[in-house]
C-alpha cells in the first residue's frame, strides 16, 4: 500500500519571527496536487517515512519541522530556547507563512497524533486553504486527553506508570504530571533535565510496547532529541495546546464542506478511540475508519492513510 521513501527536490529555511527559522522540504511532483504533512510530538520533527503515505507522481508534498524541532532553529533542547513563543497558534501562523512563501493556494493537510490536533486547529482557522483533511491517529490534546495519557492509562501499565510518576518529587505526584515534568525539564541543572527526559521517553515507549513488542525507540538515544522532544511535549500538554475546552469539537462545523478521513486504531493506548468518534460525529461529512487491531503507530494505520491520500489524488487533474 505504501510508496518508496523519497528525497526532496527542494529544501529551504523560512524565518517566521521571534527568532525562529523553519526547515522545509518539497517532495514528489512539482506540478502535482499540493499537500502538507504535519509531524507528531510535538517535537518529533518531520521524518522521511511520511513521504511513503503520498504517491510521488501525484503529489507535491511539503514537510517542515515545527518550531523547536528537527532542523528548525533554535532547537528546544537549547537552554536559550524561548518556549513562550512556541504555541499552537504560533504554529498555525507558521503554516500560513509557509504556504504563502511556497506560492500554494490551498492543499490537502495530513496530520498524525499531535499533527492531527495542529491540522484541525489550522483548518478551523483557515478553512478556505484546506482542500481535504486526512488525520490518523486522531488526538485533540484536551486536558482530559493529557490526563489519560499521563495518569488514566496507568491502570493498564501499573509498573511503568509507577516509575513514571515516582520520578517526580513527592509533592508533584498527585497534580498535573505533564506540568511537573515540564518544570524538571527546564531546570538549569542539565543532569536533572536529562534524567527527566529519559523518564518521560521511557513512558512514551511503554505506551507503545504492546505494538513494538517492547522494543525501545532508538531516537531517544540521542540526548539532544530526547530533551527537545520531552520539553516540547510537556510544554504543549501542560497547556492543553492553548485550546479552550473541546474547542476543536465545538468548532468542527467550520470544516463542513471539507472532505475528511479519520483513521484510528482500536487498540490505541496513547489516545483512545473516543476522541476520533466524537470528532467524526461533530464534523459533517467526515469518514471514520477504525482499524480494530491497530494501536497508535502500527503500519496498518499508515496503509489506511495512504488509501485516503491516493483516493484524493484521483480528484486532482
Amino acid at each position: 500500500m505504501r510508496f518508496p521513501v523519497s528525497q526532496p527536490y527542494a529544501v529551504g529555511r523560512l524565518p517566521v519571527g521571534e527568532g525562529h527559522v523553519l526547515h522545509w522540504e518539497q517532495h514528489g511532483n512539482p506540478r502535482g496536487k499540493a499537500a502538507l504533512a504535519l509531524h507528531g510530538g510535538p517535537g518529533s520533527g518531520a521524518g522521511n517515512w511520511m513521504t511513503t503515505l503520498f504517491n510521488p507522481a501525484a503529489y507535491c508534498l511539503v514537510l517542515h519541522d515545527q518550531r523547536g524541532a528537527g532542523a528548525s532553529t533554535p532547537h528546544a533542547s537549547e537552554s536559550s530556547a524561548d518556549l513562550t513563543t512556541n504555541t499552537t497558534w504560533h504554529l498555525v501562523d507558521d503554516i500560513e507563512r509557509l504556504r504563502d512563501h511556497l506560492g500554494i493556494d490551498s492543499w490537502l493537510v495530513y496530520g498524525g497524533s499531535w499533527g492531527s490536533t495542529l491540522a484541525l486547529a489550522y483548518a478551523q482557522a483557515h478553512p478556505n486553504r484546506v482542500d481535504q483533511l486526512v488525520l490518523g491517529p486522531v488526538t485533540l490534546t484536551r486536558h482530559i486527553d493529557v490526563e489519560w495519557l499521563t495518569r488514566g492509562v496507568g491502570l493498564l501499565l501499573p509498573e511503568q506508570w509507577h516509575a513514571f510518576r515516582h520520578h517526580l518529587p513527592e509533592s508533584d505526584r498527585d497534580g498535573d504530571l505533564a506540568a511537573a515534568y515540564a518544570r524538571l525539564l527546564t531546570t538549569p541543572d542539565p543532569g536533572v533535565a536529562d534524567a527527566a527526559a529519559r523518564s518521560w521517553c521511557s513512558w512514551e515507549d511503554a505506551l507503545l510496547a504492546h505494538e513494538t513488542r517492547g522494543a525501545r525507540n532508538p531516537r531517544y538515544d540521542d540526548p539532544r532529541f530526547r530533551l527537545g522532544f520531552a520539553r516540547l511535549v510537556t510544554h504543549y500538554f501542560s497547556h492543553a495546546a492553548w485550546l479552550e475546552h473541546d474547542q476543536l469539537l465545538t468548532n468542527a462545523a467550520r470544516l463542513a464542506g471539507i472532505p475528511g478521513v479519520l483513521v484510528h486504531g482500536g487498540l490505541d493506548l496513547a489516545g483512545p478511540l473516543d476522541a476520533a468518534w466524537q470528532l467524526h460525529h461533530a464534523w459533517p461529512g467526515s469518514e471514520l475508519a477504525v482499524v480494530d487491531s491497530a494501536g497508535h503507530s502500527t503500519s496498518r494505520i499508515g496503509d489506511r492513510i495512504t488509501e485516503a491520500t491516493t483516493r484524493f489524488a484521483a480528484l486532482h487533474p
